[in-house]
């Protein structure tokens, strides 16, 4: 009797040792959820404890784990998805937009100094106004005269005439300048002593008697940036707060910055220490600052234990943006005989860097938009990695990989290397990029997703913010629909290169994670991995496709923690 009852109570406590769950912390329920995992892409609740996620299921398997004092999150049949990885993009540059005159959306030359002179009437004399966003082939209207294809300065000094102005061009590869900036750069029309004409890896773009017009290309625009004002720390700080509100309200809970310095380090981890990053952050260091990538070679990748502020790249800029005809090319521009564009760094770079990185354990990724900069950078990865066949994890990356050559398309797959795609680039770009390309090449090469992703590479996604908004909804969207954000043309450009939205959010996901080393820790809905959701008010995988522009991001959770909820 004594045995019967001993083994009647053990076994009633092993079956109720075997049926207790783990309290979570929070439990959301009730939601369409795409895991992005295979063995079960779609569930209905999530239950999170410590910032990693518990369990992933159906409802009533989820509601096994609230306890008393546990959170639980109704989402009302919201969709929820990994939290988003934005990719490609520069933090500081979001930040300082909204601090500085937002030109992203004027639609001539006339609106841009209309945005200027509204500065200049609050600024002091001989204060800088500084801006960024212009691209002139997205003008409905351009300004009577012209040069190579950009307006010139007159107009703009007119209005300026005490007060030096730099304008950065939506890509980032060239800039517009007043008189007053050129006169304190050296910038000097003819007759003038000493006048600066000819810069390496740029070009200062002159009229037809050899005046300069204001408009800066490439490294030419290093002759008057030098000389803005260094930012305060409390401008900078200001500005990464702008950035990280602006990441949280576009559901993006990782974020790739695209060419780093130490300053932005030091300001990341300061945040980081202060609980006030509310996202986390991969950093590439700029190569266009050798000192910096000096003192890292010497002290290594910074691989963050909390997973929020790693450092373990390099980006390499190697050529410019198609908008400048500034991207290089295997043959003449069709708009432009004659030129083909031009590296901005010395090619052989990529080697010497893919060497160190190798040795080194960093992974290194280079900005590469046309099919010639990008054929020269495969070349050398492929000498890197012969030359170091012991590292076979580097996950070396091209950023942009816009236009290809045919032959070189099966070479990331070939040679594991990612490409790093901002489809959104499609929308703004491919109505005139045709132009730049001419039919043939752009049907070939140009936005080749699919042709990519059958060669066996990982495509990443996002947008090279503050080149275009640092917004996901987009990209997914010209990704899916290759169409322009007005919806044209009827069923896309090269409709065979359109991403499935499968495929479309993975890129924004675990391809991400994976393009950080980090898949095993966050990019996709699944057990032990880290708690960064986005949940959406629509649901982006079945909506007819001209919906999802009028999707919005309802909540964005990073660590288990809500650091957005729409009101």
């Amino acid at each position: 009797m004594k045995n019967t009852l001993l083994i009647t109570c053990s076994l009633m406590l092993l079956f109720s040792c075997g049926n207790q769950k783990d309290s979570a912390d929070k439990v959301f329920i009730n939601g369409i959820i795409y895991t992005v995992e295979d063995d079960q892409p779609t569930a209905e609740a999530v239950a999170i404890k410590d910032g990693i996620i518990l369990a992933v299921g159906s409802q009533a398997e989820i509601e096994a784990y609230i306890g008393k004092d546990t959170e639980t999150i109704d989402l009302q049949g919201k969709t929820m998805t990994p939290g988003l990885i934005e990719s490609h993009a520069h933090l500081m540059g979001i930040g300082y937009n909204k601090l500085d005159i937002d030109l992203m959306y004027v639609k001539s030359y006339d609106e841009l100094v209309e945005k200027v002179a509204e500065a200049v009437a609050k600024a002091e004399p001989g204060e800088w106004i500084t801006g960024r966003g212009w691209h002139q082939d997205k003008w409905i209207e351009m300004p009577d005269k012209t040069v190579s294809g950009f307006q010139t300065h007159d107009q703009l000094s007119a209005i300026t005439p005490d007060n030096p102005v730099y304008l950065a061009h939506a890509s980032g590869h060239a800039s517009f300048v007043n008189q007053k900036a050129m006169e304190l750069a050296g910038i000097t029309t003819l007759g003038s002593e000493k006048p600066i004409r000819e810069v390496e890896g740029g070009e200062v773009i002159l009229d037809e008697v050899g005046n300069p017009t204001g408009v800066l290309v490439e490294t030419a625009s290093g002759l008057v940036s030098k000389l803005i004002p260094k930012d305060t720390p409390e401008r900078a700080e200001k500005a990464l707060e702008l950035a990280l509100e602006e990441l949280a309200a576009k559901g993006i809970t990782s974020f790739h910055d695209a060419g780093g310095n130490q300053d932005l380090i030091d300001l990341l981890e300061k945040f980081q220490k202060e609980g006030r990053l509310t996202a986390r952050m991969y950093v590439m260091l700029s190569s266009r600052i050798p000192e910096l990538l000096e003192a890292w070679y010497v002290k290594g990748p910074k691989i963050d234990p909390d997973h929020m502020v790693t450092v373990r790249s390099i980006k390499l800029n190697m050529d410019g943006a198609l908008g400048p005809w500034g991207a290089w090319l295997l043959e003449d521009y069709s708009d432009k005989p004659g030129s083909r564009g031009h590296e901005t760094m010395p090619i052989d770079r990529v080697r010497t860097v893919a060497e160190k990185g190798l040795q080194l354990g960093f992974q290194v990724n280079s900005h590469a938009i046309g099919d010639r900069t990008n054929r020269e950078v495969l070349d050398r990865y492929e000498a890197a990695f012969a030359k170091y066949p012991e590292v076979t994890d580097h996950r070396f990356r091209v950023e942009h990989a816009q236009h290809l050559h045919p032959d070189d398309i099966s070479r990331f797959g070939e040679l594991g290397v990612i490409a790093a795609i901002q489809a959104i680039h499609l929308s703004s770009d491919r109505p005139w990029a045709i132009g730049r390309l001419g039919a043939k090449r752009i049907k070939d090469g140009a936005y080749v997703w699919q042709k990519l992703l059958g060669s066996g590479a990982v495509i990443s996604n996002g947008t090279d913010a503050p080149v275009e908004p640092v917004d996901a909804l987009p990209s997914f969207y010209a990704s899916v629909s290759r169409k322009t954000l007005k919806m044209t043309p009827e069923g896309g450009y090269e409709p065979d290169q359109k991403l499935t939205r499968d495929q479309a959010l993975k890129s924004y996901t675990l391809a991400g994670a994976y393009a950080e080393f980090e898949e095993d820790f966050k990019g996709s809905i699944k057990v032990g991995k880290a708690a960064d959701f986005t949940v959406f008010d629509q649901n982006i995988m079945e909506i007819p496709e001209n919906e999802i522009l009028n999707t919005k991001v309802m909540m964005t959770v990073v660590g288990g923690k809500i650091v957005f909820r729409a009101e």
